[in-house]
């Protein structure tokens, strides 16, 4: 049995001489990263029936005891019932005889799921239901003192309250079970605060609900606020108390900063209760001030502000160790969340302490959730769990609103039980339900609704949106829905949906794959399980980004000036840093070594952009500034934090193909000539083939070698027939024009005599007939537009390329990428199933304005584009092997696997694109008599 003597006495003795201090002394370890040993044994599953020993905190499963189960085991996965072992802990401990007259508890900040505690063989109180909440027992009378004490935990991982069941377990996530969160004694005084519930508002006023126990005669209260980072003190004020149990007193501190997601201050709430000059007990709080107004048909406001919340759910997720985190892990999260720029999270259940922590001390608002996926409690175990959960976070300034289950997962018997413990009268929602004067409907779509959200007299805030399952949804399609919303006053934000991929480490497999995440029930996160980011990451970084830049275009008219819109709620962009960079690249970039360097850079100034507006400022940039290539504005904020790092570059696409393709000339001279049916380009021992009949490559090779390029040009969301060809030649070219008929007008082969070929061709120029006004040739529903080849995969190396990156975009989500030279290394990753070796970005899929580029490999490929605006469609991402049920995870690709597009398709997001706005929707074709056509010029450089 773990025996801990030595150190708990050693904590218990030093703490003696601080009496009047609460006194918190660990049973656990502080969290899975630090645990301590319990004895442990289970019932069923890996390493059952024996008892050895386990870390406390962690969920069993992931220390390789017991069943894995996943929360849609009665739907999709079809299994008749969970996994239900218990689980039988035992500890050790010692408590000196000086405590004998003080008041010990015992603390458990979170089991799943149904919790019997025994003290020295004794029942500590009444059996706990519900896995997600905190719960103590008084065991002052069940210690023994100056001996050892054993703690037994009886755990059940199934409850015996079916509602309990319906709403934690019956769900679309991991059921865990085990002591998961840390176990702890408070020692307190015999006279003692025992409950504190603040509401401090913005101008430094504090009301508190104190439970106040074994008060004495003639015993006053002390409070005192502290600087949480400075530590400075100010005014301590000193006030009589009544004999009542339960007391509410009120405060005024002058010059108190207000909380807020921008300006997080916090400060340390110190109450001490005082009698005849002797302190009887200290406690603190740290707290933050700030106003909360809910005005139906109006809006949500903090500190006078309406708010607009740009948000994220967030389950509190390891894959090594389930829902047993650190703080380590809470704050690279919510610097995650704070890193694409917003202000707001919410969870399915109350999280850890610490994630709430943090989300005080770096600003994030909080949506603080009562669980119940799509079930409720049943009256006498919410009511309680209500209790629990709000008297654990009822003082954390980030919290500002209650949410009363999910998608039907309340019990409307109970919403008031929330009020009676909040002194701060938050407001409680149901989230997806238009419920008391705020709608979160879920999942809306663009055009939502009849008399609903933007149509509507509501507030409103999606409280589950952009859906991400696999690559769906987040980014894609995001713009479109905020800027609709945004047109609204009653708008208040939304909440995407989800934070991170939830694949667990599979202790029971011992096969190749080792994550879990249910084939395509789990990995619905804008980042990876280890917190890998997906392109979505960059799109919402930018479109949620609090400095908006209008759209610009630079030219050599361009004087430096752009103009920004202030969209934070609070902050002057005074407040924030400007900075650009000017970046001019190797000339040989894609026939060396890459690189780009910086040949001037600055400060930017801003002298005062208030909340909601737009301003001009300008870039110092000089006259020679134009001829570099990129030109890099970034935002940081007032923490350091980079906002966002805008970039354009700075010429057309033919500038750069001047630039960056080798044009080296050969004494040989190029020729073209007719072979049955087909007819062949050659110069520098490069021979291009070409069909007379379809006008596609059939062959190419270099230097006596095939070169596994072909089966194009095919047509993409047009249809062309050849009608003819025509061959020419000169000393220094060699071409063949192959004639269609339909959306394909004519395709134009040059090739040079080093061997280089360019298409160039002439696409949706003839009309055909029409007549009337306006007559026009009009064909709907293009989703993908352009031309593509076969082109093999085998053996390729990397790719690097000048255009937008580095990842790889839908039409509807082109945010999030900028200019720049890129590199990846080839790689197969599937987005949220790749888990093994998850590498991102992606180097599958279509890549947004695409100018020039080298296939590095056994057979390299350098592509040099003249067209502006172009996609590359490089291979075809794979899809998924481990769905379950019925997914959309990418759109259909075009048939070959290198395209030239420009055209793509959206993205869906859990709903079909139809529901989304108009970047997601297919585009049209339209021709009017006597327009030119539109051209695609691409050149392919086949030298390695």
């Amino acid at each position: 049995m773990i025996r801990l003597t030595t150190i708990l006495l050693l904590l218990f003795t030093y703490s003696g001489v601080y009496s009047q201090e609460t006194k918190k002394i660990m049973l656990s370890g502080t969290d899975f990263e630090h645990p301590v040993e319990w004895d442990f044994k289970v019932t069923n599953g890996q390493n059952s029936n024996v008892w050895s020993k386990i870390n406390v905190p962690s969920q069993w499963e992931t220390e390789g005891f017991g069943e894995y189960t996943y929360g849609r085991w009665y739907k999709e996965l079809n299994q008749d019932e969970p996994s239900k072992e218990e689980g039988y802990y035992k500890y050790e401990f010692e408590v000196p005889k000086t405590y004998k007259h003080q008041r010990v508890i015992i603390h458990f900040s979170g089991v799943m799921t149904d919790t019997e505690v025994k003290i020295n063989g004794k029942l500590a109180g009444k059996k706990h239901q519900g896995g997600f909440y905190e719960f103590s027992y008084d065991i002052s009378k069940l210690i023994q003192y100056n001996k050892p004490n054993t703690v037994e935990v009886h755990v059940w991982k199934h409850s015996a309250n079916a509602s309990v069941n319906n709403a934690e377990r019956k769900a679309d996530w991991w059921l865990f079970g085990g002591i998961y969160r840390p176990v702890w004694l408070t020692v307190l005084p015999e006279t003692h605060i025992a409950k504190i519930a603040v509401d401090p508002k913005m101008d430094g006023s504090l009301t508190a609900d104190l439970e106040i126990n074994n008060l004495k005669n003639n015993t006053k209260l002390q409070a005192t606020l502290y600087g949480d980072t400075n530590h400075q003190q100010l005014e301590t004020f000193s006030m009589d108390l009544s004999k009542e149990t339960e007391q509410t007193i009120s405060v005024k501190w002058e010059n108190v900063e207000p909380w807020s997601p921008e300006s997080p201050n916090l400060y340390w709430l110190e109450l001490r209760l005082v009698r005849n000059g002797d302190v009887l007990h200290t406690t603190k709080k740290r707290i933050g001030f700030r106003k909360l107004e809910f005005k139906k048909k109006d809006g949500i406001y903090v500190n006078g502000t309406k708010i607009l919340m740009k948000g994220i759910n967030r389950h509190t997720f390891w894959p090594e160790s389930g829902r047993s985190t650190s703080k380590r892990i809470s704050i690279m999260d919510v610097n995650l969340i704070k890193d694409m720029n917003m202000n707001a999270v919410r969870s399915h259940y109350p999280p850890d302490s610490h994630f709430l922590e943090v989300c005080d001390s770096l600003g994030l608002f909080v949506l603080d959730e009562l669980a119940g996926w799509q079930n409720g409690y049943d009256t006498e175990t919410g009511t309680q769990l209500i209790q629990e959960m709000i008297e654990r976070d009822v003082n954390h300034p980030s919290i500002i609103i209650w949410d009363h289950g999910n998608e039907g997962g309340w019990n409307e018997e109970i919403d008031g039980e929330f009020s009676k413990h909040d002194p701060q009268n938050r407001i409680v929602i149901h989230p997806w339900a238009d419920f008391n004067g705020w709608d979160a409907h879920h999942y809306p779509t663009y055009l939502t609704g009849v008399h609903r959200f933007g149509n509507g007299e509501n507030v409103f805030f999606p409280t589950e949106f952009m859906h991400g399952t696999y690559d769906n949804g987040i980014g894609a399609g995001l713009k479109d829905f905020w800027t609709h919303y945004k047109e609204s006053p009653l708008f208040a934000g939304g909440f995407i949906w989800v934070f991170g991929d939830e694949a667990v480490y599979r202790t029971d497999w011992t096969g190749p794959q080792k994550y879990d995440s249910k084939g395509n029930l789990a990995p619905d996160g804008v980042l990876g399980p280890h917190r890998e980011k997906e392109g979505s990451f960059y799109t919402v970084k930018e479109v949620w980004s609090p400095v908006q830049i209008a759209p610009l275009q630079i030219t050599d008219s361009f004087k430096g000036d752009i103009f920004v819109k202030n969209e934070y709620l609070y902050t002057n962009l005074n407040k924030c840093d400007f900075s650009f960079k000017v970046k001019i690249a190797n000339e040989h970039t894609f026939y060396e070594e890459a690189s780009i360097k910086v040949v001037n850079e600055g400060t930017i100034e801003v002298a005062d952009i208030a909340p909601g507006e737009m301003r001009k400022i300008h870039i110092p940039i000089t006259k020679n500034d134009l001829n570099a290539d990129l030109l890099e504005v970034t935002a940081t904020d007032s923490f350091g934090r980079e906002i966002y790092t805008w970039t354009w570059k700075m010429h057309h696409a033919d500038y750069y193909v001047n630039k960056f393709m080798s044009t080296p000339k050969s004494t040989i001279k190029p020729s073209v000539k007719e072979v049955g049916n087909t007819v062949v380009l050659e110069a520098n021992k490069v021979k291009v083939s070409l069909d007379k009949s379809t006008g596609n490559i059939t062959s190419i090779s270099t230097n006596g070698k095939d070169f596994p390029l072909s089966n194009g040009p095919t047509p993409i969301g047009m249809k062309a027939k050849v009608t003819g060809y025509k061959i020419t030649q000169t000393d220094s070219v060699a071409k063949c024009t192959i004639n269609y008929a339909g959306g394909l007008k004519k395709i134009e082969w040059t090739i040079d005599t080093d061997g280089r070929l360019l298409m160039d061709a002439l696409m949706l120029k003839d009309a055909g007939r029409n007549s009337g006004f306006d007559g026009a040739f009009f064909e709907g529903s293009i989703d993908k537009f352009g031309l593509t080849f076969d082109f093999s995969e085998k053996n390729i190396d990397k790719f690097t390329w000048f255009g937008k990156g580095p990842y790889h975009v839908w039409k509807n989500r082109l945010d999030g990428v900028e200019y720049n030279i890129w590199e990846k290394e080839y790689n197969t990753t599937i987005t949220g199933e790749s888990f093994e070796n998850l590498i991102y970005p992606e180097f599958k899929g279509y890549h947004a304005n695409f100018i020039a580029g080298k296939i590095s490999g056994e057979n390299t490929l350098r592509l040099f584009s003249e067209s502006d605006n172009l996609f590359l469609h490089l291979f075809t991402p794979d899809m998924p092997k481990n769905s379950i049920s019925k997914c959309f995870p990418q759109p259909e690709f075009p048939s070959g696997n290198l395209s030239f597009m420009y055209e793509i398709p959206g993205m869906r997001a859990f709903k079909p694109l139809e529901h989304q706005g108009p970047s997601s929707q297919p585009t049209n074709i339209r021709i009017k008599s006597g327009d030119d056509g539109i051209t695609m010029k691409v050149w392919f450089d086949f030298k390695n």
